[in-house]
């Protein structure tokens, strides 16, 4: 019975070793929506990408969310394929800012003809997060 405080005290140890591994710091949390918007596009998954979005979503500050839901059903339907090729990728947290994530990368995107549109370069994007209840969504994106 003298094991009985040594058991107990290891199993409360490991608990709370797993409830702080299982919680994600901003940036780590951050980098794995950014990570999940990929998969789900390339899954054609127009859902759950629309699920990433924040409901004042805007892509070139004029589109909205219903915009990009209609264009993503249109790709998905036009190529066989969708894969999104990051060339380079940074994700940065500022919890000062209205949109605290910024992601910024260097993407080419492909379909079963090639690249879509037929471009050769990759385009520069930037994507900006909004935190909601633990959360990141996709609060805009722009490209160049």
């Amino acid at each position: 019975m003298k094991f009985r405080p040594f058991l107990v005290t290891v199993l409360l140890m490991l608990s709370l070793a797993l409830t702080a591994c299982g919680r994600k710091d901003p940036q780590t949390a951050l980098e794995a929506a950014v990570q999940k918007l990929q998969t789900n596009l390339e899954a054609k998954d127009t859902s759950a990408v629309m699920q990433q979005l924040d409901p004042s979503f805007q892509a070139q500050a004029e589109f909205d969310g219903e915009w990009a839901r209609k264009t993503m059903t249109l790709m998905f339907l036009r190529y066989a394929n969708v894969k999104v090729i990051a060339v380079s990728q940074t994700s940065a947290v500022n919890p000062a800012s209205q949109k605290p994530g910024v992601t910024e990368a260097k993407i080419l995107v492909t379909g079963a003809q090639g690249l879509i549109p037929e471009r050769a370069e990759p385009f520069d994007v930037r994507l900006e997060w909004k935190l909601v209840s633990g959360e990141w969504k996709l609060a805009a994106i722009r490209w160049e």
